[in-house]
């Protein structure tokens, strides 16, 4: 598991105060695909219709999908929409009930058959929660484990049971169950507003805890009946619990680096284990001890799948390779190479689900049911019981031909984004995805805006570049294998631009548009229309519940605010798609952080569930304090130029001033404070005797207008003795012509003829 950054809980630490921030997440692709690297799948077989299976996959860009088979295709049926970071694993408990876990700290119960609802968020972990194991006949127990060494061992039924809450806590539970109906997943501390009602036994459910682990936990394994709980980790051995109590009842020591993978036989008595060391291992728990040790792979081993017999084990790792091996006879054979590391294996019929770091599925052949049929095949060979047999033999080229070359069935995903660069008008990023892809975007839109194919990623970035200068008002990542926009008060702020330079329509020449406040009204849009409309809410988009306490306070201050909002149209430079939506992630003053497509609001969410500066600044216009807005310049004849001083001290003006307008202060300033005839004089000696027009366009005098205005010398700015355009900005002329840490300086002159 690789340590990123996580936008979950604190871990129970006490923190200053921060301002959330709020990240969109844009996606090309519609949702039927996964954008990165698959972390977890599972196969339910619907006990409605006998013929219908529906595999369910969770994704390093946060989503897991069900998908359905027709005639030996898949289609994406459902995408299950709420965690905030990567979806680590996932489990089925029951008939429908789907748990997953991720690096949000969090654990999500959903309906595995339903749209895509999350029917709880479990805030029990610290770090990282990395796996589950669920009990196979006891649907009721399902087990926790993540990088904070922590296991919880939930009961689902017991969770259910009939709890009595004070106060607000009576009206939260009615009014949840209420508006969706029985609660049919799990619930516990944290899966409420309300945290301290469910901190105590006493007022509702706290799962087992298994307490020993020092370090991460990275693998846990169930047997079916519940009664026996195996977990690895980074401390190298393997820890078998009593779910019932979360008492340890051993530890095994046998492999010398991470324990990754875990599977338990049915009655709980033997175990396989696959670790970093590249070895396979197998246990008997009722002698605690290592059976047999099988070197097949080259590298780590990921994953594990086993026949319902626990006969034969189907394993896959770092090496990219796929291989079957016979527990009892050591044979082993290379079912199929891929073209990257695997990470999980979901057996289904006689075949079996393969998942990478790539965001496709594929389904090969494996005879599940009769593995021996594989071996008739030929190329198989006996699994070494040290890894440096295995390793030499690879080095001596003696690798086998592997048993099958094509899948029968892929699920194809969408390349994700693997680099990305923030043009300088701090409106567009270029990125190349996995396959060399290279695209332009609008983030403030949220599109493509141009699809280059297979390019160079560096000449295009070359050719795009753009010689302005906007403050940085948003920050950028591609760890979800697409683009995650983040924007943080007061930074995003600091960007304006003119109405005109955007081709806002209808607004006067000097309006100033905040690009972030246009964003987010953007991306707000479709709630605020809905909001209009809708009742005040009962449910946070965390999926925990909402007091009616809290949701009566919402009514009457959000009344103003609608009026407010609709009187306030969204540009149509920052009109996002509705075809293929961003995501919003954040987080408010209550519940945690969640994530919902921005055309999936009702206009039921509370508005506790925004950072309060966002609704600040698209609801009421008020926008934090901005730092570093203003420039200060000076502002002088060029030297040996005869024109008059306009000003002797220093200036300052908003960053995005464009030189003409630098260029009009100084003309008002010559013709107001000095006769016309001083003009001519100066211009004459400039161009070499030689009298030059300084009137405006044709020179020709217009009716109605002052006197200064009637005649406009023509002048020209320049810094560095490099003429500006007058387009030009002043912070672009700092960035650019500048380029010094003091205070700019900018010279004028009448017009050189040329």
């Amino acid at each position: 598991m690789h340590r990123v950054g996580s936008a979950g809980s604190n871990g129970g630490s006490v923190r200053t105060r921060k301002e959330k921030k709020l990240t969109y997440v844009l996606n090309d692709a519609n949702d039927t695909k996964h954008c990165a690297g698959i972390n977890c799948l599972n196969v339910l077989k619907s006990s409605v219709s006998h013929d219908q299976s529906y595999l369910f996959t969770g994704s390093r860009d946060g989503t897991l999908k069900r998908w359905a088979f027709d005639d030996d295709a898949t289609f994406c049926s459902a995408t299950f929409e709420s965690h905030v970071d990567w979806v680590n694993d996932a489990a089925l408990a029951g008939e429908s009930t789907l748990v997953s876990c991720s690096s949000d700290t969090t654990v999500k119960t959903w309906d595995g058959l339903s749209a895509g609802v999350c029917t709880r968020t479990l805030r029990q972990h610290s770090d990282y929660v990395t796996c589950l194991a669920v009990a196979a006949k006891n649907s009721n127990v399902v087990a926790s484990g993540g990088l904070g060494g922590e296991v919880f061992i939930w009961d689902i039924e017991a969770a259910l049971s009939p709890v009595t809450k004070p106060n607000d806590a009576n009206e939260d539970s009615s009014s949840s169950n209420g508006a969706n109906g029985p609660v049919t997943s799990l619930r516990t501390v944290g899966s409420s507003n309300n945290i301290s009602v469910q901190s105590s036994p006493s007022h509702g459910y706290t799962p087992t805890i298994a307490k020993g682990h020092k370090e991460s936990v990275y693998a846990l394994a169930m047997n079916d009946t519940g009664m026996v709980l195996v977990s690895g980790g980074t401390e190298k051995v393997l820890r078998v619990w009593d779910p019932r109590t979360g008492s340890k009842s051993m530890k095994l020591r046998g492999h010398t680096d991470n324990v990754r993978a875990l599977l338990l036989d049915s009655t709980g008595r033997f175990c396989l284990s696959g670790s970093s060391d590249s070895m396979i291992r197998l246990w008997d728990l009722g002698q605690q001890r290592c059976l047999h040790t099988y070197a097949v792979h080259t590298d780590s081993v990921w994953a594990l799948a086993c026949t319902p017999s626990f006969s034969h084990v189907y394993s896959g790792g770092r090496d990219q390779c796929l291989y079957l091996t016979d527990l009892a006879t050591r044979e082993s054979v290379l079912l199929c190479t891929k073209d990257h590391p695997i990470q999980q294996l979901a057996l289904q019929d006689d075949s079996i689900w393969v998942a990478t770091t790539d965001s496709s599925v594929e389904r090969w052949p494996a005879e599940v049911q009769s593995p021996q049929k594989v071996f008739q095949r030929g190329g198989s060979f006996l699994a070494g019981n040290l890894s440096f047999n295995r390793a030499r033999v690879s080095l001596e080229g003696l690798n086998p031909a592997p048993a099958y070359k094509e899948p029968s069935i892929t699920v194809p995903g969408t390349h994700p984004i693997v680099q990305h660069e923030i043009l300088n008008n701090k409106r567009q990023i270029v990125t190349k995805d996995a396959a060399g892809s290279v695209k332009l975007w609008d983030i403030t839109r949220g599109v493509v805006v141009q699809d280059y194919g297979k390019i160079s990623f560096e000449e295009k970035k070359e050719e795009l570049f753009e010689m302005v200068s906007i403050p940085s008002w948003f920050t950028v990542d591609t760890r979800r294998g697409c683009l995650s926009v983040h924007l943080e008060t007061s930074q995003c702020f600091s960007a304006e631009m003119y109405s005109a330079d955007l081709k806002v329509s209808g607004r006067p020449e000097d309006d100033k548009i905040n690009l972030a406040r246009e964003t987010l009204k953007g991306l707000l849009g479709h709630w605020l229309a809905k909001k209009k409309h809708k009742p005040k809410p009962q449910v946070l988009a965390s999926g925990d519940t909402l007091s009616v306490k809290d949701t009566k306070k919402n009514i009457s201050a959000s009344k103003t605010e609608d009026s407010s909002a609709a009187s306030d149209p969204v540009y149509p430079p920052f009109e996002f798609s509705s075809v293929s939506s961003p995501s919003i992630i954040t987080e408010g003053s209550q519940g945690g952080p969640w994530r919902k497509k921005i055309t999936e609001f009702t206009g039921t969410e509370d508005e506790k569930d925004f950072p309060l500066w966002c609704l600040d600044a698209v609801l009421n216009n008020r926008l934090p304090p901005r730092e570093n807005t203003k420039l200060s310049f000076f502002l002088h004849p060029c030297e040996g130029s005869t024109v008059q001083v306009v000003t002797l001290g220093k200036l300052s003006a908003p960053r995005i001033l464009r030189v003409h307008k630098v260029t009009n202060y100084v003309v008002e300033k010559m013709v107001l404070d000095n006769p016309l005839d001083s003009l001519a004089i100066d211009a004459a000696s400039v161009s070499g005797g030689q009298p030059q027009p300084l009137f405006a366009g044709n020179g020709l005098l217009q009716s109605g207008l002052k006197p200064w205005q009637k005649l406009r010398p023509s002048i020209e700015i320049l810094c560095n003795n490099q003429v500006l355009s007058p387009d030009m900005s002043l912070a672009t002329v700092r960035t650019y012509i500048w380029k010094k840490n003091e205070d700019l300086i900018l010279n004028y002159r009448v017009a050189i003829a040329r």
